[in-house]
């Protein structure tokens, strides 16, 4: 938890450069007072040129200085900044967000009938004081194995569209997901207590 350095915190101006609800939430639920501002970056790295730690936090950096252009001229100066990307490893490949329902049923199959686990890996970038601050967390995700039509009714919820890997594990993707190694938190898509520890080792040190 964020006391008792919580009222230092919220004295600062904290931005979390992220249009993901999901993010929003969980970091709320810390009492961490922050606004939001959305990033313009075009997501456009070459997946084969990263490994896939790398990738997560090239995009969030992305995303950060994106934001810190968009902020750098207000009268009242950014004390954190904060910048996260989230994507699914499977079998060797990086899957991002379905962009049609075809894609989506792709990405559910392949992650749901070959008996090995995906990984999710969320990359995050603090700016404080002009100083970077990088880490990415991993959590393994086994699921059990869907029929082609559970995988159509689970793509037809819509829930799919907008996440890493088609899924959301706080939704019906719950009803599919047999267990997790690692953060729960980190497959929705921020990795609270690693982020909490960051925030709270950078005011402290």
């Amino acid at each position: 938890m964020l006391e008792p350095l919580l009222s230092q915190l919220n004295s600062m101006r904290i931005v979390l450069a992220s249009s993901s609800k999901q993010r929003a939430d969980l970091l709320r639920s810390t009492n961490l007072k922050f606004e939001i501002v959305t990033s313009d970056y075009e997501e456009n790295l070459n997946p084969a040129e990263y490994t896939f730690s790398e990738f997560v936090e090239k995009t969030a950096l992305g995303k950060l200085n994106a934001v810190y252009e968009k902020l750098k001229n207000d009268s009242r100066k950014s004390d954190f900044i904060i910048a996260v990307d989230t994507m699914v490893a499977h079998n060797g490949r990086m899957f991002g967000k379905p962009k049609t329902k075809e894609e989506a049923v792709k990405c559910i199959s392949e992650l749901t009938q070959s008996n090995i686990p995906n990984s999710v890996y969320t990359g995050v970038v603090v700016w404080y004081k002009n100083k970077i601050h990088t880490f990415t967390e991993v959590t393994t995700v086994y699921m059990a194995p869907l029929t082609n039509a559970e995988i159509l009714a689970y793509v037809e919820t819509g829930e799919p569209m907008g996440k890493a890997g088609g899924y959301g594990i706080q939704g019906v993707a719950s009803t599919f997901v047999s267990r997790i190694d690692g953060d729960y938190n980190n497959v929705i898509g921020l990795p609270l207590c690693r982020l909490v520890l960051t925030l709270k080792n950078i005011i402290l040190s």
